[in-house]
């Protein structure tokens, strides 16, 4: 019906909408009335819920309903390992919770159950297992009931317990495991290692229990390492593993596609607006991505490492984009730049040093030169230092003009002694290596609160050339697990003080890491023993063997006033545990300790996994020996020593350690804290 009302209010109709909302309406009326007769009590539940929702109540839940009894009960009668796996992984447990589920459905999944039984434990090594499935008892029965009656809306009664009785069988071993290769890869000479490389690590599982993932890892790994250098493009062309059940011997084969070798092309920058992009391109570059060379992931990682610690940019993403097209892959640098100044306070401490604050003022374009400038202020329990230095952008072969100067306070007991220092020079950032060029100015004075005034030393000072040289060939420069660093720095000055006098000196440090290889997680399971699976099947790896050795000369005649910073000294978190920082050195006249002109320090350290892990865990347990000796004369050097335990976190910055230390010569415990990788 249509209802018109000329000539009336906008307000009328407003009026007559509301009345015709909350007016009774009669088959409204009748249609309640039928519903509160017709429905039972618990209905009632719903119209209040109804009503609720209009005024913006929260609804309570309806026809809520108790949780499903399971149709069915399934034991399984196997190795303890093998029945945790496949009460897990059977495909006849999906259904015990059907409510829906009839003895029909029962029984032609029970018939399928064997064979799925028989697939899973393939999967574990066991391909000649005996399987037997035990129905619930009167199932039969049940089936032809349920024929009889076309089923019924009662809830359904349990169907009873279903057996599966496993005897898993010899496990079958992995006796070869050959990768073959097609493409570029197979004849190339450059590649020989390559192929050795990739041979070697699959062949990691030969001699383990046959398992499908350790298959997939060991295909996974060999792709990884194929599209890691050269060929991005290349794939697992085919695989197969051939099973001897009867001997119970696994033979497997891989075949590599490498597809056509791939080069890297021109350095292409985005998001440089506040820096000149040739630094990014120059710090490319010198990772050794230049055009022309090998397609190779570790350069990709060490380009975006060296730009992202140069300072400029807060993130650095360097990558390329495989084309099935050309032969080259143009290098793609994204950044997003640092502001151009940046001040950081910081909070810390040490177990050397205790409580520490700092603040960091970073200038990335000095106004006039361009060159960045980095200023610090420290301040520490025994020790404050004030620093600045400032470089310049690098050339085209890494070089940076370097100039700096601090100025420190060290308290020592009884001791305190005051330095200042001074460089000018130049450094290169290299592939393989660093080096360094500058000249330095000491300049040092030390004074004693238990001597007179009379009897305190002058200041002394010097001057001196210097060349530093670092090669680093870890395989991580945040978790290295093998390889090695050698860093040396020799010099040569003069003093300045009163007596005026030549003076050499030297310094060395090396440090390596042996990988000490892998073992098998479990013995050989006897024909017959079920192979254990509540733990991976993967090698446990032994962990690694860190040596670390540092020595230090200073040449000069017994008179000559050498400042106290280009002597030696030692003791600490980096250098020999179970001594506190500085502890090692030459005796003063007042009692304190003070450096020597001969430094040597050696530890060595066993850091092993916590747990089983086929990859390098993130919890290992260390065990160390540290020794380090100061004198002033080389004959003089005796070493004293520390030997204790540690635990070591691989956290996203880096490892951080907590180790436990007795010194030998002291007779204490020290705990010495450490966080990250240097060299």
């Amino acid at each position: 019906m249509n209802l018109s009302l000329p000539g009336q209010a906008p307000w009328a109709w407003s009026l007559l909408l509301c009345a015709s909302l909350l007016w009774p309406h009669p088959a409204r009326a009748q249609q309640a009335a039928a519903a509160a007769t017709d429905s039972p009590a618990g209905n009632a539940a719903d119209s209040t819920e109804a009503d609720a929702d209009a005024d913006n109540v929260p609804r309570r839940p309806r026809n809520t309903q108790a949780p499903a009894a399971p149709r069915f009960a399934l034991e399984i009668e196997a190795p303890e390992a093998l029945r945790e796996f496949l009460l897990r992984h059977m495909e006849v447990q999906r259904y015990r919770e059907l409510r829906s589920l009839d003895a029909n459905e029962l029984g032609r999944l029970l018939a399928q159950a064997p064979a799925n039984v028989r697939e899973l434990l393939a999967t574990l090594g066991h391909f000649s297992p005996t399987v037997e499935v035990i129905p619930p008892p009167g199932l039969g029965e049940a089936v032809a009931e349920n024929n009889n009656s076309g089923g019924g809306s009662a809830a359904p009664a349990s169907l009873g317990t279903v057996t599966v009785k496993v005897e898993p069988g010899p496990v079958t071993q992995v006796v070869s495991l050959n990768v073959s290769f097609v493409g570029d890869i197979a004849n190339a000479p450059e590649a020989e290692a390559q192929r050795a490389d990739i041979q070697r690590e699959a062949g990691l599982i030969t001699g383990l229990p046959f398992s499908q993932a350790d298959w997939d890892s060991a295909k996974a790994a060999a792709l990884r390492r194929l599209t890691a250098q050269r060929y991005p493009l290349g794939r697992v062309q085919n695989s197969l593993a051939d099973i001897d059940d009867k001997a119970h011997q696994a033979r497997l084969y891989i075949e590599l596609d490498s597809g056509r070798a791939m080069r890297m092309g021109e350095v292409q920058v985005r998001g440089a607006e506040r820096y000149d992009a040739i630094t990014a391109e120059r710090l490319t570059r010198l990772s050794g991505l230049t055009p022309g060379s090998d397609y190779d992931v570790d350069k990709l990682q060490d380009a975006q490492r060296r730009i992202s610690e140069s300072g400029y940019y807060d993130s650095v993403f360097v990558y390329v984009e495989p084309s099935p097209d050309g032969d080259t892959l143009p290098v793609q640098v994204q950044l997003r730049e640092s502001k151009r100044q940046k001040v950081v306070i910081g909070v810390g401490g040490s177990t050397d040093n205790g409580a520490r604050l700092s603040l960091e003022h970073t200038h990335n374009s000095v106004p006039g030169i361009g060159w960045r400038a980095v200023s610090k202020l420290q301040l520490e329990r025994d020790d404050r230092l004030a620093s600045t230095e400032w470089s310049s952008p690098p050339n085209d072969d890494g070089w940076r003009k370097i100039v700096g100067g601090q100025a420190a306070r060290q308290l020592d007991d009884f001791t305190t002694t005051d330095s200042q220092r001074l460089r000018v020079g130049q450094t290169q950032l290299g592939v393989e290596f660093d080096r360094s060029f500058y000249l330095q100015y000491d300049r040092s004075r030390v004074s004693s609160s238990l001597l007179p005034a009379a009897a305190q030393e002058e200041a002394k000072s010097s001057v001196s050339a210097n060349y530093a040289w670092t090669r680093r060939r870890f395989d991580d420069m945040v978790f290295p697990s093998s390889g090695y660093g050698l860093a040396v720095e020799l010099g040569v000055g003069y003093t300045l003080g009163t007596i005026r006098q030549p003076f050499g000196r030297t310094q060395a440090r090396w440090l390596t890491y042996w990988p000490l290889g892998a073992v098998a997680q479990a013995a050989e399971p006897l024909p017959g023993q079920a192979r254990d699976v509540s733990t991976p099947t993967r090698r446990t790896q032994l962990g690694r063997l860190a040596l670390r050795v540092e020595g230090g000369a200073v040449v000069a005649r017994d008179n000559t006033p050498v400042p106290d910073p280009q002597l030696f000294i030692t003791g600490g978190d980096n250098t020999v545990r179970g001594y506190g920082l500085r502890d090692i050195g030459v005796p003063r006249a007042d009692g304190s300790i003070g450096p020597g002109r001969y430094k040597a320090v050696v530890s060595l350290e066993w850091q092993r996994p916590i747990w089983n892990a086929d990859q390098r865990s993130n919890w290992e347990n260390v065990i160390f020996i540290d020794g380090g000796a100061i004198a002033n004369k080389a004959g003089d050097l005796k070493p004293v020593w520390g030997v204790g335990s540690g635990i070591r976190y691989n956290s996203p910055v880096g490892p951080l350690q907590l180790d436990l230390a007795y010194g030998l010569e002291t007779k204490r415990f020290r705990i010495h804290l450490n966080v990250g990788f240097t060299f």
